[in-house]
This record gives structure tokens, sequence and C-alpha cells, in this order.
């Protein structure tokens, strides 16, 4: 979803002590606009965490439950999920193909969350996809 479509915007939560850490993290990074997250069925009534957006572009969102879900490419979203660095979408359809998800319950996940979504900022920042893939070729786990 583009920000122009994304309904009313409001401030961001104050997260999770696991979470708000990663929500920090991003809203330092240039060109981020952030906003609460509405719940799907209650848009503009109730807030399930915080989305993130470059410019008009979403990058992602962090759910009230810990869940980070990313606006990855195709590309990229298929190289995390088979590195094993974050799963495919669980839901959504052919209109989120490329959307990764990730769980977050600890420090160690809100790290590997934050560079995540770092990952994916660099990627709608102009980083060339190549790049991008390289490094999650590197970060591999052994």
């Amino acid at each position: 979803m583009t920000l122009s479509e994304k309904g009313p915007l409001a401030p961001v939560p104050v997260l999770s002590a696991t979470l708000e850490p990663i929500s920090q993290a991003i809203q330092h990074w240039a060109g981020i606009t952030a906003a609460a997250h509405w719940d799907l069925y209650r848009v503009g009534e109730q807030v399930d965490g915080a989305d993130f957006y470059v410019g008009d572009e979403e990058l992602g969102h962090l759910h009230l439950n810990g869940e980070a879900h990313l606006a990855t490419s195709p590309a990229l979203g298929a190289a995390l999920v088979a590195s094993g660095m974050a799963r495919p979408l669980r839901f959504g359809g052919a209109a989120y193909r490329g959307w990764t998800e990730f769980s977050v319950h600890t420090s160690a996940d809100a790290a590997h969350a934050t560079w995540l979504f770092e990952l994916n900022y660099q990627r709608i920042c102009g980083r060339p996809e190549a790049e991008l893939l390289a490094e999650v070729a590197r970060h591999q786990p052994a």
C-alpha cells in the first residue's frame, strides 16, 4: 500500500520494549515517514503497530504482536526466504508477491529485523539488487 492510499495519518504508537528500538532506528533514516499502522478492519480506529514509508513507497510495518512485514521486491524476498532469514507473507495473495515476514521476540530478533528493514530501505533508495542479493548470501547462517 502506498502512503497516499494508507488512510488517516496518526503518530506512531510507543511499541513494546523489543519493537521500539526497531521503530526508533527506522525513524532516524533519511526520508522516512512513520505513522500508526491501522488494524485492517478498523482503519482510523484501532492501531495495530507502526508503518514506515520512503516517499510514497511502503518499506514495511511492525505489528503489535511482534510480526515485522517487509515490502521487499520479489527477488529480494525470494533470497531472504531461501536463506531462512524471513518467511513469505502468509496472506495477501499475488498482490503481496515479494512481501516477507519475520517474528520479533528477542533483542537478537530485533537486531535481525532492523537489518531486514535496512536492506529493504537500501533497495528502495536505489542500491542495486545484485548487491543486496550478495549481502544476503554473505549473511546466510552456516
